[in-house]
């Protein structure tokens, strides 16, 4: 949903944080551990295992990625002063002035 104004649009990203991520990392937990018990369960096992720690440790990425919701932000653009301005993790703000200098704002929220 954008905000707008008269000179003023506020346009938000989407992040990392989706029903499909949070599914996703759910299925490869409990698959990395059916892998984890199938290998500790059977003789020379070891591949198994490797898959399932593998699995976890993606898993882990996922579920960390989701709940920092990385990716989001919001653009937002200024038709009065000329500026568009990109919040991520980094800030990107453009002026559209060939004059002036481009400003990289470079923050962690």
């Amino acid at each position: 949903m954008s905000c707008r104004s008269e000179h003023i649009w506020i346009e938000p990203i989407k992040g990392a944080r989706k029903t499909s991520n949070f599914c996703w990392a759910i299925i490869l937990f409990l698959g990395s551990l059916g892998f984890l018990l199938v290998g500790t369960s059977s003789y020379l096992g070891i591949v198994m295992s490797f898959y399932g720690i593998t699995g976890l440790f993606i898993s882990s990425y996922l579920w960390c990625t989701s709940s920092w919701n990385v990716g989001s932000g919001y653009d937002r653009f200024d038709i009065k002063d000329g500026i568009v301005c990109l919040l991520l993790v980094i800030t990107l703000t453009y002026h559209f002035n060939p004059h002036k200098v481009i400003n990289v704002n470079y923050f962690l929220s």
